[in-house]
């Protein structure tokens, strides 16, 4: 063994996976030093997700015949049957989707199966299954945790009332707290964040690594990538096409970005040379608007969406933004008044919304978004099929579902969106991420909508992905004249592609500038400041 391997933490020797005819990964090699940082990136599709389902041995790969190569852990050949013998080797994982039990409290989930416990008189007669908890011990394991990632998190807050971004942190922190970890893999963990608690997230990286604890960081957001880690390996096609050093000089975002997808990528969309400004041809009025929606705030929204805008909301993360789509589609309850093409429109109906041609791209693509267990066909063509009754033949009085129908409108979405699938027939539950988002986009743009609400569409998705889906958004507003309200916590990402941008802070609508505007006046307005008063600026 060369000294580079005796200085690895983790190797991969010429693994490779196929899922029946479709290889997915080709003689990946790569090690891992003790206390590194490896950013792992790649488009969806690339085989990131393969590559992590391997190391933990995981249903789908022991289930389709293993794989082929060689990993080691400290030296030793891996041999594990199931993920439990990746976790007690030292391995843990957080994952892109939270796995918390919404009624428990930040210590509990964090230790959950580790409890601390002490004896009663009852334990000692019958037994340490009757053991109490200790909870101060518990509590003090947490709080040393939570303090390790420099977060400002409460271990006695239940998971049902925190905002996303302090879940994520509780994931992050169960997989801290467990003993003799030697590997800690963190998928997408800052997707969900917003920029300052993201910059606290890498901090703590750099901390954990310091500690001793080798770190495969896997994150669509390349700056962060470059900012962190000390080495990079680029994934395309399921090859490995660079593992490199972080040098003196460093590598640049948009370096990385060429790697990924094989060509030079612009990340930005013209705008159109002039924003809509016509306030007489207004398609939703919205006024007085509540919702209530766990971990955001949404008290008095007032809001005029011109036809055929593309109109961006922004702000910080629980101060409302995507509480204003879920209480207008009606997944979280909503009052107020909001008038439609002129007409009242009823809240506290999602059918009501569909039925008016209004759809949803939801950011909780696997809460509200998708049938994961039916094919990509199925999920595309569904909601048309209920709605719109497309996809339908009669037979007398039977009308029946024309499957061959479905499957070729579902093939041209594939085609012309990029969906990385099998086939239009594979479960969208085995797609990766971005696909996963892009199968919701191709299901909104099948009901032939004349309003559609897309909440944090880029979310998960590689930076090629989303030039494709923003550029898909831009063109379906254009050519279609359908006016689109995107929801988006990257303010960039809204300045590229947006006419106007409404700013939410505390609930209400702080402002609505240009795109176009200084970035400053932006960051005033999610502060509660006028950018127009004297002495903001």
């Amino acid at each position: 063994m060369d000294t580079d391997a005796n200085k690895s933490v983790l190797r991969f020797d010429n693994v490779s996976k196929s899922f029946f005819d479709n290889v997915v990964l080709k003689n990946i090699s790569f090690s891992l030093e003790q206390g590194k940082i490896l950013g792992l990136v790649g488009e969806n599709g690339a085989g990131k997700s393969t590559l992590m389902k391997i190391l933990f041995y995981m249903d789908d790969i022991r289930e389709t015949g293993g794989y082929e190569g060689s990993i080691y852990l400290d030296g030793n050949k891996l041999e594990f049957s199931s993920p439990m013998d990746a976790i007690n080797a030292g391995i843990g994982m957080v994952h892109q989707e939270f796995s918390l039990i919404p009624g428990f409290t930040a210590t509990e989930n964090i230790l959950l199966n580790r409890e601390y416990t002490k004896k009663s008189v009852i334990s000692t007669v019958l037994g340490k299954k009757l053991s109490t908890l200790d909870r101060h011990k518990m509590n003090l394991s947490a709080r040393e945790v939570i303090e390790l990632l420099g977060v400002n998190l409460d271990p006695d807050m239940l998971v049902s009332d925190m905002p996303v971004g302090h879940k994520q942190f509780v994931e992050i922190s169960r997989e801290v707290n467990r003993e003799n970890v030697k590997v800690l893999i963190f998928d997408e963990p800052t997707a969900v964040l917003t920029e300052s608690e993201a910059q606290i997230l890498l901090k703590a990286l750099r901390r954990l690594a310091d500690t001793g604890v080798a770190i495969i960081f896997i994150s669509h957001r390349l700056q962060e990538i470059v900012d962190v880690c000390d080495s990079i390996m680029v994934l395309r096609d399921g090859e490995l096409v660079k593992n490199v050093e972080k040098t003196q000089e460093g590598y640049s975002v948009s370096q990385l970005a060429k790697w990924m997808v094989g060509r030079d990528v612009d990340s930005r969309s013209s705008v159109r040379e002039q924003a809509l400004d016509n306030d007489e041809d207004i398609v939703m009025d919205i006024k007085n608007l509540w919702v209530n929606m766990a971990g955001e705030i949404v008290d008095d929204v007032n809001l005029s969406i011109r036809r055929g805008e593309f109109l961006g909301i922004g702000g910080l993360a629980g101060q409302g933004k995507l509480g204003i789509p879920n209480g207008i589609m009606g997944l979280a309850k909503a009052g107020g008044t909001v008038i439609y093409n002129g007409q009242p429109f009823s809240l506290n109906s999602p059918r009501a919304a569909l039925d008016l041609r209004i759809a949803f791209v939801s950011e909780d693509r696997r809460g509200f978004g998708l049938l994961l267990d039916e094919p990509v066909y199925w999920n595309i063509t569904f909601s048309a099929m209920q709605v719109l009754n497309k996809y339908l033949k009669r037979y007398v009085a039977v009308k029946l579902r024309n499957d061959k129908e479905m499957r070729q409108t579902a093939q041209k979405y594939i085609e012309s969106l990029e969906i990385r699938c099998v086939s239009e027939k594979q479960k969208v539950r085995e797609l990766s991420g971005g696909n996963q988002q892009k199968v919701c986009i191709a299901r909104a743009f099948d009901l032939k909508p004349d309003l559609m609400f897309v909440s944090e569409p880029t979310r998960g998705i590689d930076i090629g992905a989303k030039s494709l889906v923003l550029q898909a958004l831009k063109s379906y507003n254009e050519d279609n004249n359908v006016t689109i309200v995107m929801v988006s916590s990257e303010l960039e990402e809204l300045r590229s592609i947006c006419d106007r941008i409404a700013i939410i802070s505390e609930g209400k609508v702080a402002g609505i500038l240009s795109s176009g505007e200084d970035s400053a006046k932006f960051g005033l307005l999610m502060a509660g400041l006028n950018p127009e008063k004297e002495g903001d600026l």
